[in-house]
């Protein structure tokens, strides 16, 4: 069994601040990334308990948040900035069985979801495909889905983990904190949190071995619309050749495939 991780920051257990945890000049962002990295560490443990033999982890938040030096030794980490281009990546995770997600928020506009934004938090108010609100979850597991490669796993805030079980019948979920508001939470301690993570991945690898969890697939052809905070921002995605302007804010692209649309 082959494991594909994709990680973020925001969902992890006692990460609740943009200003000063999530972005790159907060003064608690370092802290932040090392409990990110010992939550992904609590899950490799989880996988090797669950005989998997190969993980490969993505440092997916923006600005990346994944501590080299601390990083489990069993696993491989896809990292640098700026990630090449990600439709290169697709020969290799091709070769990975399943999708993971560690540290996952949930979409922006989720009242509750503590530190809920979808892509870029200071730059785009919401993103629709096919007229469908969609988060970065969704974003995932289209993706590895048209891949054949199903989202088996996610830890994350509450508002994440119901998100997540919306879209992906059979996908094993933790919580490692519940929004108060999206500056506020209530998390679980750091060693609780580990605890349930690795639980959590021994369990999601054991239950999609008896019940396969399904790639998640919807029907083409796309039509995705995002919405940005400002029209400065809206100006520059407007400017790409394939681009449509709807308004002032929001850009438009359409394809029949999935993949090359979901992260326009």
């Amino acid at each position: 069994m082959k494991v594909y991780m994709m990680t973020d920051l925001e969902g992890v257990a006692g990460v609740v601040s943009f200003l000063s945890q999530t972005y790159p000049e907060g003064r608690y962002y370092d802290a932040a990334k090392q409990l990110l990295t010992e939550e992904i560490n609590a899950a490799i443990e989880g996988l090797l308990k669950a005989d998997v033999d190969d993980v490969l982890v993505v440092d997916g938040h923006g600005p990346g948040a994944v501590c080299f030096e601390q990083l489990h030794p069993a696993a491989k980490l896809l990292h640098g900035r700026p990630l090449a281009p990600i439709r290169s990546w697709d020969p290799i995770v091709r070769e990975y069985d399943v999708c993971m997600m560690i540290g996952q928020h949930a979409m922006a506009g989720a009242a509750k979801g503590n530190l809920n934004h979808t892509q870029d938090s200071r730059a785009i108010d919401s993103i629709k495909l096919n007229g469908k609100p969609i988060g970065e979850i969704a974003q995932v597991a289209l993706y590895q889905g048209a891949m054949g490669i199903p989202l088996i796993f996610l830890s994350g805030d509450q508002a994440a983990c119901k998100e997540a079980e919306s879209l992906v019948p059979g996908i094993t979920t933790v919580c490692v904190k519940t929004g108060l508001g999206r500056n506020s939470a209530i998390s679980v301690s750091a060693a609780q949190s580990r605890a349930l993570i690795r639980e959590g991945a021994e369990l999601a690898i054991n239950h999609h071995r008896d019940s396969p969890v399904v790639p998640l697939v919807w029907p083409g052809p796309f039509v995705i619309e995002k919405r940005f905070f400002q029209t400065d921002a809206a100006d520059q995605c407007g400017a790409l050749p394939d681009a449509q302007r709807l308004d002032d804010q929001t850009v438009r692209f359409e394809s029949d495939d999935v993949q090359d649309i979901i992260y326009r």
